[in-house]
């Protein structure tokens, strides 16, 4: 706190007390103002009658008693209480930090409310400026978008083409032409220009990398390669969709047409029905 004290604003504040009130406060600043009769009597010169009562005495509390006054009337003046300081930190410089905040608002103050000195100190407050309007008003105002909820002052949509077509630089010094239609694409929407089809195979075929200093060989377009799928070993002879799977095994299941099954079935020598196959296979 006491880093922050200025001593030129002190210097201001003194010729500021003297001017107003014509007394010396002396070398010493803080012994100056410790009775707090000085102070009292500026107070009386910026607000008449505001301290009734100015002890003279040497007596502490008596001083104390005067300091305590000068407070109260800055207070009624209009000082904010955040501005005021202690009768202590001036009678014992507990805080002259605060103590020059409050005089300097104390000058501001007076010089808001017209107060006329040699002496420019302190910053003028605003002046509150309080408006009334009648219910009509009032009503009509709520009709009205405020900027806080954004505005469209000043935008214009004048000269602009249709969504989606281009937007055309015109330059003259560049050698830029202006527009001659909207039916073509610029450079600034992207352009096929020097690009080419040719030699590009139909989707859904192998892209080769050809390259005769590593030897690797050409190869035809129409063929489809192993990294688009391959049948290549897949057959779907003796399939039958839709039907159910038999699980065949020669030794359960005989061989030989439908018509060759049943006879096997109606045999009645006995003989296997493996072996009566192959009888008749062989007479056959």
């Amino acid at each position: 706190l006491a880093q922050k004290y200025d001593p030129q604003k002190e210097a201001e504040l003194r010729t500021w007390i003297e001017s107003v009130t014509g007394k010396q406060i002396g070398a010493d600043f803080q012994k100056g103002l410790k009775d707090g009769v000085i102070l009292c009597e500026l107070m009386n010169k910026l607000q008449p009658n505001s301290v009734r009562k100015i002890n003279r005495s040497a007596q502490n509390w008596h001083q104390l008693e005067n300091l305590s006054n000068f407070i109260k009337a800055m207070a009624s003046y209009g000082i904010k209480p955040v501005d005021l300081f202690e009768a202590n930190d001036l009678f014992e410089s507990g805080n002259l930090t605060q103590v020059q905040v409050s005089l300097l608002a104390l000058a501001g103050m007076a010089k808001t409310k017209g107060l006329q000195s040699g002496v420019d100190i302190g910053v003028k407050y605003s002046e509150k400026q309080q408006r009334n309007f009648d219910e009509a008003k009032m009503k009509a105002g709520q009709c009205v978008i405020g900027l806080q909820m954004g505005t469209n002052k000043c935008a214009s949509q004048s000269g602009m083409t249709a969504y989606g077509t281009r937007r055309h630089l015109y330059d003259p010094k560049n050698q830029i032409l202006p527009p001659m239609d909207h039916s073509t694409i610029s450079l600034q929407m992207g352009t096929n220009k020097c690009a080419s089809q040719v030699g590009m195979t139909a989707p859904g075929t192998r892209r080769h990398i050809y390259d005769a200093k590593t030897g690797t060989e050409k190869c035809d377009n129409s063929s489809m390669s192993l990294q688009m799928g391959s049948n290549q070993g897949a057959n779907q002879s003796g399939q039958v969709f839709g039907l159910g799977r038999q699980i065949y095994d020669p030794k359960y299941c005989p061989q030989g047409g439908q018509g060759e099954v049943a006879n096997a079935a109606s045999d009645q020598s006995g003989d296997p029905p493996g072996y009566h196959y192959y009888r008749e296979e062989e007479e056959s």
